[in-house]
């Protein structure tokens, strides 16, 4: 009888391999800033904080930090591993040289913030032009999702406190822009606050809205082309008005709570007023139905708001609410766009779910833990943590196609961005030769091909 060898074949292990490239996948994020001129433009915005004799710029060191954040870092010190590969990302400063230079734009405070925020709606812009047909403006309307992030802190940090789930830690709240069925989102939003921040503060979400629409092409900062959509904790008299304000013109799809008003209402609504909703694929929705409030409980909402009924099965199992009635689960929702179908708006509401895909996508990229202690710092984090974001939707967005796309940043990092190569240096040129038998190879290659063809900027 034969001693069985296990599953695994034995391989020996040694640590003087050379010319062997850990996280090549890494440059197609790096020919991602090239080609957008996310480099320059950082470098350019953060000018004014390098000090004379300056070794490392300011921009390369924040910028660095968002490239570790992408391929998986959740910490300054995560870093070294670009340190560690200098002929794909060049010379990278030390950890306490990073760690002054966020104390440095820290003490800073809103004028550092305020520039960085101002190269990256610069080069969104850009970024939106190489993409073309691909770019989130294509239908003409830009689409900003609201919704409120709960990180939790497992060490006491400045303005730390207790959540309404009961945990411990920061409430932020943030902005995407969605990218529809054929791809993900991008960061447009992050405003730092306490863990026990209201979540239906409507001062907090004009702040918000107001960072988001700093960062769209200056054509889409007022008018109905834009629409922004939050759950019920933007459903305030404050926030609605403030949207609705003559000379912003926004559009909106705001939730609103099934208060007693909206429910006696509902209660009076005739079987036959009742329309199906309907699927993405324009398919009747099994068990639900939609339909449209008028007269006075649109009294002291601004002028041409539009308040629909959604009411729909409960999933086996749901515990129904007080708000519920005849065993259905009650939703409402205001928005005041005009001449489309109510199941349509429905339909276009319902999708503001993609914004949980875009918070997840945010948890596993940075936003899982806080890593500093001050407030000040970690407003800094959540910039370097967007820029990251960034990166990882505006990749995909200008190099790969069809399912790829879709890929969230998990799945980029295992298939492609972790991918290993060997560095070959030949006729003053670095080549990077990818394993062959590595099943995403070709996306890999091909997405490098695709972003060699875009212009330079400037």
């Amino acid at each position: 009888m034969k001693n069985p060898t296990g599953s695994y074949p034995r391989v020996l292990v040694q640590s003087d391999g050379r010319a062997v490239l850990s996280q090549a996948g890494s440059v197609l994020l790096v020919e991602t800033v090239r080609k957008t001129g996310l480099d320059q433009a950082i470098s350019a915005a953060l000018a004014p904080w390098r000090k004379p004799r300056a070794v490392h710029d300011p921009g390369k060191i924040v910028l660095d930090a968002a490239l570790a954040v992408a391929l998986g870092g959740d910490c300054l010190a995560d870093i070294a591993m670009l340190r560690a590969e200098s002929a794909v990302f060049g010379p990278v400063a030390s950890d306490p040289t990073a760690s002054r230079l966020i104390d440095t734009l820290a003490t800073a405070g809103e004028k550092a913030l305020t520039a960085i925020r101002t190269a990256r709606s610069e080069v969104r812009q850009h970024a939106w032009t190489l993409a073309g047909k691909r770019a989130p403006d294509t239908s003409g309307q830009v689409i900003v999702d609201l919704d409120g992030v709960l990180v939790v802190s497992h060490s006491d940090k400045q303005d730390a406190t207790p959540t309404w789930k009961k945990t411990y830690g920061h409430h932020p709240l943030m902005g995407f822009v969605d990218h529809g069925p054929g791809g993900t989102g991008e960061p447009v939003a992050a405003l730092l606050r306490p863990g026990n921040a209201g979540s239906n503060t409507a001062a907090d979400h004009i702040t918000t809205a107001r960072l988001a629409l700093a960062q769209l092409p200056k054509n889409y900062r007022r008018g109905r082309q834009t629409l922004i959509r939050c759950d019920s904790a933007g459903g305030t008299h404050e926030f609605v008005s403030w949207l609705s304000q003559r000379g912003r013109w926004l559009s909106y799809s705001v939730g609103m709570v099934i208060n007693e008003t909206i429910h006696q209402h509902v209660l009076k609504i005739p079987a036959s007023v009742w329309t199906p909703a309907v699927e993405s694929d324009g398919e009747a929705r099994d068990g639900a139905w939609v339909a449209e409030l008028t007269g006075d409980v649109l009294e002291g909402w601004p002028k041409g708001m539009r308040l629909i009924v959604h009411k729909e099965r409960p999933h086996p199992g749901a515990q129904l609410r007080i708000t519920d009635a005849d065993g259905m689960r009650i939703t409402c929702f205001a928005t005041n766009t005009a001449g489309r179908p109510i199941a349509e708006l429905e339909l276009r509401h319902r999708l503001r779910a993609r914004a949980e895909d875009r918070i997840r996508a945010a948890r596993a990229t940075g936003l899982r833990n806080l890593p500093l202690h001050d407030t000040a710092q970690n407003k800094v984090w959540l910039e370097i943590v967007q820029l990251a974001l960034d990166l990882l939707a505006w990749m995909p967005m200008l190099a790969l196609t069809g399912k790829a796309r879709l890929w969230e940043p998990r799945r980029l990092r295992l298939r492609l961005l972790s991918a290993a190569a060997q560095l070959v240096t030949t006729g003053r040129r670095r080549i990077l030769r990818l394993a062959r038998h590595w099943p995403w190879t070709g996306e890999i290659t091909t997405a490098l091909a695709r972003l060699a063809l875009l212009p330079k900027p400037g």
